[in-house]
């Protein structure tokens, strides 16, 4: 067994890891501060395709979590990228919101319902039957199928919500067209944000709270894994994969002695 390098960047899962509803975790912004005062380069993920970089900063700022705008990585933005390294000014017919419209028109795509390239599926506290069925009947006359992310449901102060997954699901049952996902698992996620910072899977970590996006995603591709028990994965269920984490800490604050440690 060769000895693992010196951990010299860091990716974090955002809800559940960093925040909860609007509430910051105990010991988020510590963790950051040491990743600033570290010079360790990072990233913040989230599936969440419906806020801009810009949104999520204020938002994660209300909390008193300060963390750049240039620091964070949605799967909105990464399904751009993605669309524009398969077909570059193309265009989309879209279901979502400003982060993933705002992504969409930075990398040059028009959105159009006039026999667009693809169908994009994205979050939205609004989804519109209306709209469903526009994407229904444009992916059966031959537009590919791209969605941000397979999450079922999303949370609220109310309880959950239907997400993109679930939304996909019943598009996919409508038209027998599955969607390729772009937000984690995806390994393609973790990759677009390795790239994102220049940094390298074998020197990177990615903490999350999720079994099954965060963790096998991270592994997937190549990178050491945290998991924090402070989001969806109890402790009880770790062993109920046929994978593991290379750590499992009760929260981030558990990592903040980490980030000097493993480097």
């Amino acid at each position: 067994m060769t000895e693992p390098k010196p951990v010299e960047s860091w990716l974090t899962d955002m809800d559940g890891v960093l925040v909860h509803e609007e509430r910051a975790i105990t010991g988020a912004s510590e963790f950051i501060a040491a990743l600033e005062s570290s010079g360790r380069k990072f990233l913040v993920l989230t599936n969440n395709s419906i806020f801009t970089p810009r949104d999520l900063r204020a938002r994660l700022l209300a909390t008193g979590i300060d963390i750049p705008e240039t620091a964070i990585w949605t799967s909105a933005l990464a399904t751009a990228q993605f669309l524009d390294d398969q077909r570059p000014g193309g265009t989309a017919y879209v279901i979502g919101e400003a982060g993933l419209t705002t992504a969409l028109h930075e990398v040059g795509y028009v959105l159009t319902e006039r026999d667009p390239d693809y169908v994009v599926l994205g979050e939205t506290r609004t989804y519109s039957f209306e709209a469903i069925t526009k994407a229904i009947r444009l992916i059966s006359d031959g537009a590919r199928f791209i969605a941000t992310n397979p999450d079922p449901t999303g949370p609220s102060t109310e309880g959950p919500l239907p997400a993109t997954g679930s939304v996909a699901a019943l598009i996919t049952r409508a038209t027998g067209v599955a969607p390729y996902f772009v937000g984690k698992p995806n390994p393609l996620m973790m990759r677009s944000a390795l790239n994102q910072i220049e940094a390298h899977s074998e020197t990177t970590v990615m903490i999350g709270d999720r079994m099954d996006t965060d963790i096998i995603s991270g592994l997937e591709a190549g990178l050491r894994t945290i998991l924090v028990l402070s989001g969806s994965t109890g402790g009880h269920e770790v062993e109920r994969f046929p994978y593991r984490p290379t750590r499992v800490v009760e929260s981030i604050a558990d990592v903040v002695p980490l980030v000097s440690a493993l480097s």
